[in-house]
This record gives C-alpha cells, structure tokens and sequence, in this order.
C-alpha cells in the first residue's frame, strides 16, 4: 500500500531553528510559580549519532566516541578510607537484612534466556524454544489489515478465509501479539489460490486453530484490527504555529530518565511503547527503575499519566557505531487507557511502502532555537519529506550508511525542517486512509537541520517482524 503526500489543506506550520551540531539540550526556562525541569547533564544526543543514552553524548563523524559516565568513583584517603569503606560495607550488610526481601520482590524480573534445538520447527504449535520465539514470527497484517498466518504445514504466510471467523478468535490473535484483545474484523477480497480456515481445534495460538484450505467462499478473508489505532480526536492546527495541541499526537510518550526527559517514544499497544535502543546504554541506563514513561501531554510542565517501566527490550543487532537497528521495546508496568488525549499509533503493514517526497510528521520535546537558551517545554511538530535511501546514501549525504532498517526524511536542499536532541526515540508518523502510521522512529543525523543532512530514522517497515515476536514474547 503506498501512502500518498498530504493534500494542499494539510500544509505544516512554519519550524523553529534547530541547535547547531555540537550544542547539547539546554535546560528548560522556567516560569512563574511553575517547576522546572531539568533534562540530565548528558542526554542522549541525535548527532551521528551513536546516540546512546542518559550516560551519552556523542556529535562526530564514525568512529563516535563516547563521554565519560555521569557517575564518578570516590576517592578516599589510606586509614580514614578504609574505616569509611568497613562502616559502609556494615550499613549495607544491615540494610540488606531489614530490607533484602523487599527490595527483591520490587526487582524487575528478567525473562529467562531463549534456548532452541538445532532446527526447531517453526509454526508447528508447539514450542520447540524454551520461550517459544518459534511461535512468536507466525502472524502479521497486510494491506487493508488482512491478517496473514504461517503454519508448519504451509511454511509461508497465507491469508485467512472469513467463513467460520469469530470474535473469540481474533481476540485469541491479538492476544497472543501482545494487543489484550481485538477491536474489530471485517471481510476483505483477496484472490489467492490458497487460504488457512478455522478449524475445530483446540490451541493457545492462532497457528494452531487453522488448517489449509483450497477454497474460501466469495473469496473472502479476514482484516483484523487489534487497536483503534492512529486516529487522534484533535486534529486542528495552529496556523504558522509550532507548538502540538493536546490530543493532536496522542501517542507520543516522554521518557523520563531519573525525573527527567530523555527520549521521546510511541505507544503501539496498551502495553508497549516503542522507542530507540540509543537511549539506553549502560547499567543505570537499563534498569527499567531508573524510567518513567509519561503520556497524555503536551508539555513538559504539566506531566499528566506516570507509567512505570517493567522491561526494556532491546533489539539484539544494535550497532551502537553505525546505529543499525536503533529500536527498543518497554513494556509497561500497567496498561494504559485510551482516551481523548491517549490513543496508539498503528503500526504498517508488510510490504507497505512510503514514497519519497511523502509529507509525514515528527513531533518531540526537542531543542527549538540555534543557539537558544531553553529547550521545548511544550511538544512540537513538524512535517519532513521522505527522501530515496538511494539519495540520502549519495557521497554528498551520508556515503552509504543507510542501510536497509533505516530511512531518511527532511529537506536536502534547505535543510531547517529536521529532529533534534531530546527527540530522539521519537516518532516519525505518515498518514493514509485517515489513519497515522508509525514509518520511522527519531534515531540520529549530523547536526540539525543542514543542508544534505537529513535526519535519519529507525525504518519500522523492515522492524515488524522483531516487534511483533516481542509484544508477543513479552506480552502480559
């Protein structure tokens, strides 16, 4: 499915300036009887952007270099420092023995290591992996929604046929994808010579509900949508303005690290945010503890619903140096409710493709003037072009380092319309038939808003097969 540019009548409002390449995120100005908020001394920085996390900042060209840590060891004297050190060592033996229980119980839980036999079968209803991410690439949406499953039998994804489709099974489906239950399903036309049909079976997952079927009547099959998804209840502008209104992005998320913002990220589901794996490096940079996601908000002086973090899931290819692969996963502590000011932003579907000179949108709560002396405290928006891989990997752009889970949006020619420090994580949205899809995901870039320096983002067309395996993996 191609999505097509914006109409005349969805023409963006005029962008602030951007930071120069080497500027890091000022703090946020404070107001009148308001709190201010202060972003970590090093924030993760969108700039070539190796941009690893809270404990980061790296703005030069490949190899990135990475700073010092945030933390700093102590340095005590000979005999005063090692009595300080016994007597430390002593409070902790104490505080582990009144609050050791506590303090566990409260612990994240780490999932248990994945482990498969030689060849596992995949899509034979039956986990074959000690986690089953044998079971978790069997199910994905095409064009229109329609749901697409593979069996062992098949070992290729087909379409399902409507006839005998129900309620309880497309919640089965998206339950297993991690989505808590279905929204809605219709019937879609569909040619192929070959569907899956429900069968009278008993199964936990989808794949094993189905058998192969060499008819489907009226030629018909499912489309299944697991969310109300990518339809925000505001959809005014400001005219010439900058700054989003409430409801008008309402999947965008502020990550905070340590109180505060850090990255920005997408909700997906009621459960999951996806964001960018180069805001997490580091121990204290992975402890789920250390996060707070915020959602339903606009600005960063009226934070609005607190979720906690229970897992971050990172993708295991991530290349800190070339920035390949730059997703990650949070699973929250609870799920969130949707409303008029909190909603998901669907994911694409496989195959779908956006075209360069597509006009979409990125919003964030990054820096806003070049040179300026605060950061964004209200979420800003503003519209990008897709550009070609072919022309963001020209010798006068970025010299073949986009690769194919990458994509580049912005304005070659001008420049000035561009993500920036504070955004990265965040989302990078497209619209089609009424619906926002999630494209890309804010990743990195040399410098903000320069000429043959567009910013660079996580392609989510190519990611959907590890995302779908871990909602699934992962879901509640």
């Amino acid at each position: 499915m191609n999505l097509s540019p914006f109409s005349q009548s969805d023409a963006p409002p005029a962008y602030y300036s951007v930071t120069g390449s080497t500027e890091r995120p000022p703090p946020y100005s404070p107001t009148d009887g308001a709190p201010v908020w202060h972003p970590p001394p090093t924030l993760p920085q969108y700039g070539p952007r190796p941009v690893v996390t809270p404990v980061i900042v790296t703005r030069v060209d490949p190899p990135p270099r990475k700073l010092p840590s945030r933390s700093r060891a102590c340095s005590y004297g000979s005999s005063g420092g090692i009595a300080l050190a016994l007597g430390l060592v002593a409070v902790a033996i104490w505080l582990g023995m009144r609050y050791g229980s506590d303090l566990l119980a409260n612990r994240p839980r780490e999932s248990p290591p994945d482990t498969c036999p030689a060849s596992p079968v995949l899509c034979d209803d039956h986990n074959d992996c000690s986690r089953g991410s044998d079971e978790s690439v069997c199910v994905r949406f095409g064009p229109d929604n329609q749901l697409q499953v593979k069996t062992s039998i098949t070992g290729r994804f087909l379409p399902v046929c409507s006839q005998g489709w129900s309620k309880s099974l497309s919640d089965l489906t998206c339950s297993q994808l991690g989505f808590g239950r279905s929204h809605t399903y219709r019937a879609v036309g569909d040619s192929s010579s070959s569907t899956l049909s429900a069968a009278d079976k008993s199964s936990d997952n989808i794949q094993g509900r189905l058998t192969v079927s060499t008819s489907c009547p009226s030629q018909l099959t499912v489309s299944l949508e697991c969310s109300n998804c990518g339809r925000p209840q505001s959809s005014s502008r400001i005219i010439g303005g900058v700054e989003a209104e409430l409801g008008q992005w309402p999947w965008q998320a502020s990550l905070h690290f340590r109180g505060s913002h850090t990255c920005g990220g997408s909700l997906i589901s009621p459960d999951f945010v996806i964001t960018a794996a180069h805001c997490f490096s580091g121990s204290a940079g992975q402890s789920p503890s250390n996060w707070r996601v915020y959602m339903g908000m606009v600005s960063q002086l009226e934070l609005q619903m607190s979720y906690r973090v229970e897992k971050i899931v990172l993708h295991k290819d991530y290349d800190a140096n070339s920035n390949n692969n730059d997703i990650a996963l949070l699973k929250l502590s609870r799920p969130v409710a949707s409303s008029n000011t909190i909603q998901p932003v669907c994911l694409p579907a496989f195959g779908q493709t956006v075209l360069p000179g597509t006009t979409c949108w990125t919003t964030g709560f990054g820096t806003t003037t070049q040179g300026g002396v605060s950061g964004s405290r209200g979420l800003m928006e503003v519209s990008v072009d897709i550009i070609s891989s072919r022309a963001c990997n020209s010798r006068q752009v970025y010299g073949n380092r986009i690769t194919k889970n990458m994509l580049c949006a912005g304005d070659l020619r001008q420049g000035g319309r561009d993500s920036c420090q504070g955004d990265s994580g965040g989302p990078l949205v497209c619209k089609d038939n009424n619906r926002w899809y999630l494209t890309g995901i804010t990743s990195w870039g040399e410098g903000c808003g320069q000429r043959n320096r567009p910013g660079v983002y996580s392609n989510v067309g190519s990611l959907l097969s590890w995302i779908y395996s871990n909602t699934q993996l992962e879901r509640p």
